[in-house]
């Protein structure tokens, strides 16, 4: 069957990138399904292309017998002879059948079967082909456009850009150039579907990969990218060498590197950052181009900072609607309060936040426990037996002794000797005074404040006058009202310092006192010595 057979698969192998041997065999699927339509079986035809592909020719194998009883399948030998002359009985003959036997209809209803078959082929290699490349770079064409979708050329086949995946800083005209990331890919009933998107974060990490072969091999790598399209990206990297910088290495000489991603973008702003483990030093990059003064954590639990500009840079920090402070929240994943230095001095920050200030600058203090539970290394079985006896609380089990605690149920004599050394090693005893104590203190010293002892009873007298001695101090203090004297004694009685009247005015003076602190008569204090008696 002599044609043009070889053009139209190379055109089928080319433009719908379907292989040459599913093509040879739809044909032959094809010519075998109109060989059944005409002999109503196919069992013995055969279906063979030459060697270039230029033919097909379809045979029909026949038996060679004396009498012909299926005309279909069988041969007489006189007919055999003619087509070669060694034909034997029970020899089998291939005979060539010409397309011209087959009814009309048959053959129509091959070819739109062998059409039917080559599209869903296509559809079905180019399904595999670019499901295989979904989340990689592809470049096409502009086609045509549709209700603000842009169609474009693939080469193969066409892709979709739609509309909510095209940057609003991002105008197309008809043969643009279009570099797009492969979205997803789906069958539909009106064949198959490519979707692209320009607006994914991924479509900025494989545009810094085709300029920064660091990225490429690995060298540096991506924690993060989060992005506004058409407005700012901010993406955080890190290196997995020491000597190589990963922000320089994304920048690259003068800003060429990172230029060639801007203009890819249409001049969208990207903030390239240094990634960092600890989440202080990670806001306070996140928030670039702004300087941050420093990083308070307010609620590790809930991921809540407050991070602490200068004036001037408060409205970098925020960025233009919130956009700056906005991705920096998504790049660390964190809840950032941006306040300036003045607004952080007026906050009335809570008792967590004063703790976690005062972290900042290392000025924490240990907080005390009370319950056992809470001790270090105690284990859960004597927590619960302890607990059965109605001791819960570190001041009740510190109140009793080892033989106390090992009299309780369920407490042996070694569980009693791991509580003591617990208690040991982490609880601090503070003795504190008792009221009992206190009260017995305050009338000893009152007692010493009202007999001082004779040989060092020092007299109080004025110092413009002569020493008045002891009859003086006496009768100013009887002279005093009862209210004052009362008041004078609660006072001696509350200090262990000697403490006496002002001879003038009565006042509550002290040895210390040079002059009195009510009228301003001078001061001298003398020891009295008494006379022994013989």
């Amino acid at each position: 069957m002599a044609s043009k057979m070889a053009d139209a698969i190379k055109q089928l192998i080319q433009e719908r990138g379907i292989s040459e041997d599913l093509v040879r065999k739809t044909i032959e699927e094809s010519l075998l399904a109109a060989y059944k339509n005409k002999y109503g079986s196919m069992d013995n035809a055969v279906v063979r292309f030459s060697d270039d592909g230029s033919e097909v020719t379809v045979f029909s194998r026949k038996k060679i017998v004396d009498e012909v009883e299926d005309p279909v399948r069988e041969i007489a030998l006189s007919e055999a002879v003619e087509f070669n002359e060694e034909s034997e009985i029970g020899d089998e003959l291939l005979i060539e059948v010409s397309p011209k036997e087959f009814d009309r209809s048959a053959v129509q209803s091959a070819k739109q079967k062998t059409k039917q078959t080559l599209r869903e082929i296509q559809r079905n290699t180019l399904y595999s082909e670019f499901k295989e490349r979904v989340g990689e770079m592809i470049i096409g064409y502009y086609q045509r456009e549709r209700n603000g979708n842009i169609f474009v050329d693939l080469g193969k086949t066409e892709g979709i850009l739609p509309k909510k995946f095209q940057s609003p800083r991002e105008i197309y005209h008809p043969s643009d150039r279009i570099r797009a990331l492969i979205y997803e890919v789906s069958k539909s009933p009106t064949g198959l579907q490519i979707v692209l998107t320009r607006t994914h974060a991924d479509f900025v990490k494989k545009t810094f990969e085709l300029e920064v072969p660091e990225l490429y091999d690995r060298t540096i790598e991506i924690y993060k990218i989060v992005r506004e399209p058409g407005y700012r990206t901010k993406m955080a990297v890190y290196s997995n060498r020491e000597d190589v910088d990963p922000v320089g290495a994304c920048v690259g000489l003068k800003g060429v590197r990172i230029q060639a991603v801007v203009r890819e973008l249409e001049g969208e702003k990207i903030d390239v950052l240094r990634f960092d483990p600890d989440p202080r030093m990670f806001i306070k990059n996140a928030l670039l181009p702004a300087e941050v003064k420093q990083v308070i954590i307010v609620d590790e639990s809930k991921k809540s900072a407050l991070a602490i500009v200068a004036d001037n840079h408060f409205s970098l920090a925020i960025g233009k609607q919130g956009l700056n402070v906005r991705l920096a929240n998504r790049l660390v994943d964190w809840n950032i309060d941006v306040k300036t230095e003045q607004q952080f001095a007026e906050m009335d920050l809570s008792a967590e936040t004063k703790r976690a200030v005062s972290a900042l600058f290392g000025e924490t203090e240990e907080e005390e426990i009370e319950k056992i539970s809470e001790l270090p290394d105690i284990p859960e079985g004597i927590v619960a037996v302890l607990k059965n006896n109605g001791i819960e609380m570190i001041e009740d089990l510190v109140s009793m002794s080892k033989e106390e605690i090992a009299g309780l149920e369920g407490i042996g004599a070694e569980d009693a000797a791991l509580i003591s050394k617990i208690i040991d090693e982490n609880v601090e005893i503070v003795e504190e005074e008792t009221e009992a104590a206190v009260e017995a203190t305050e009338q000893e010293a009152e007692a010493e404040a009202e007999a001082p002892p004779a040989e060092a009873r020092p007299a109080a007298v004025a110092a413009s006058q002569p020493a008045a001695g002891p009859s003086a101090e006496t009768e100013t203090a009887e002279a005093q009202p009862a209210e004052i004297q009362s008041e004078g004694q609660a006072e001696e009685a509350e200090t262990d310092e000697e403490v006496y009247e002002c001879p003038e005015c009565g006042a509550r003076i002290t040895t210390d006192m040079t002059a009195c602190p009510n009228c301003g008569v001078g001061l001298s204090f003398e020891e009295e010595e008494e006379e022994e008696e013989e």
